[in-house]
């Protein structure tokens, strides 16, 4: 898998390098160019806004959106926005009214399409704005359930899903038109319940979604306005009632799903646990990642074929009650695939070859976000919280060695995502906080 062939899979987008979360439908999170962060002295610019900020994507040349939701536990009722803001100084140039999110809090998604517009899916409204971040459409989405992303296929509608954990139901996959935000056929009804996001994939045998499920994946072929369920294809990655959490996203490389487990922590079991969801009649204690796991089982990464659904599995670190908040990212350029215990600490190089799967290095750091790599310059950018401070480290892919570790200024670290700029930079989302760190 080459750059080129990374930046071309994205039809129904804007012509952007990063039009939507992990800058593909892939979430290969792969960013042409390089910070050439060994040769140079990063800047950190830190602007708090007192939001749950969950991701920057890019739009026209020198444009950034970021997008998140109010973290309104509890009082005051929770709102979804879109920014356009300054890509040096972070301050707003445009912004959104409030958007309705039907009660709910929870991070969600937006997405610049083909048409020029940015869509955004918060609790359960989809919205439709212009570039100016007015709003065009709104439509509310026919589940009453917190939607968890979205990714535009290649004929330009939009695919979203809701997220629901162990014991609450089936989670339903709906497809929307990009010009009326109608609702395309029958929303489908997976066979379990799903927490993390849908992946996809445009192949020569036709176009693939991809879902983890409550015990299972997924996949949905994509026929016309048809969504096929195939049930030849549906490998059992956990076991109800095991010593293993749930998976988030799946990253699509080289004929393989790559995902990890444990994923419905403490503090996400309490914000589902309640209806709508993140909404609770007095402040909880619940709320934080660093909570105990509530299974035994340590952290898992899983390489499952597309062809067999055969699963090949490593445990990278070993400690009981291991724990996440963010998926995977395979690299096809080094053959290694990044994987981290955000619960207990650790983040590993995975190596991949004809005799498996190795650990090729383990860091001493405590990953929670989104990491970004960029495969000419073999560098990864991920965050590592350390005494109450998130840090960003530029590491080097092949050896595992620290190149760089700047300082965000934010105190709170979550599971949102990293954003490449385009200009050595990096974007970055959390808690109460965004900052741009970038390397001259």
């Amino acid at each position: 898998m080459t750059q080129q062939d990374r930046k071309n899979f994205l039809p129904g987008y804007f012509d952007s390098p990063w039009p939507v979360e992990c800058g593909g439908n892939r979430r290969q999170k792969a960013a042409n160019g390089g910070l050439y962060a060994r040769d140079g002295v990063a800047t950190s610019t830190l602007q708090r806004n007192d939001r749950w900020n969950v991701m920057a994507i890019r739009r026209a040349v020198g444009e950034v959106y970021i997008a998140g939701t109010m973290p309104a536990w509890s009082g005051s009722e929770p709102y979804g926005w879109l920014e356009r803001i300054n890509i040096n100084t972070l301050e707003p140039i445009s912004e959104s009214p409030q958007l309705p999110s039907g009660g709910h809090v929870w991070c969600g998604a937006i997405a610049a399409h083909a048409n020029g517009d940015i869509y955004k899916v918060n609790g359960c409204y989809m919205h439709r704005l212009s570039p100016d971040c007015s709003v065009i459409k709104e439509k509310r989405l026919p589940v009453d359930q917190a939607h968890n992303g979205l990714l535009i296929l290649s004929d330009g509608t939009i695919i979203t899903k809701d997220l629901r954990l162990s014991g609450q139901g089936k989670s339903t996959i709906t497809r929307l038109s990009p010009d009326s935000l109608d609702i395309i056929g029958e929303p489908m009804a997976l066979p379990e319940g799903s927490m993390g996001r849908i992946a996809s994939d445009q192949t020569s045998n036709g176009e693939f979604i991809y879902i983890p499920g409550i015990e299972h994946v997924w996949r949905i072929r994509v026929d016309g306005e048809n969504m096929v369920l195939d049930h030849e294809w549906a490998p059992q990655y956990r076991t109800e009632g095991g010593n293993q959490g749930l998976s988030w996203d799946g990253c699509i490389s080289e004929g393989h799903l790559w995902i990890m487990d444990n994923g419905d922590i403490d503090s996400l079991r309490a914000i589902y646990s309640v209806h709508p969801n993140g909404r609770f009649d007095a402040p909880s204690n619940r709320l934080s990642w660093r909570r105990p796991a509530p299974w035994s089982g340590p952290q898992r990464l899983l390489k499952l074929s597309l062809i067999s659904g055969d699963i090949t599995e490593i445990v990278p670190f070993g400690t009981p009650g291991g724990g996440i908040i963010a998926p995977p990212v395979y690299v096809p350029e080094y053959g290694t695939c990044i994987t981290w215990d955000s619960i207990n600490g650790g983040l590993a190089g995975i190596k991949n070859d004809d005799e498996g799967l190795e650990v090729a290095w383990r860091l001493d750091a405590r990953p929670t976000m989104q990491p970004i790599v960029f495969p000419e310059t073999g560098e990864l950018v991920i965050n590592d919280f350390k005494d109450n401070q998130d840090y960003l480290i530029v590491v080097d892919i092949g050896s595992g060695k620290i190149i760089d570790r700047v300082a965000t200024g934010s105190t709170l670290a979550n599971g949102m995502f990293l954003t490449a700029g385009g200009h050595r930079d990096v974007y970055y989302c959390s808690t109460f906080s965004i900052a741009r760190v970038q390397w001259n």
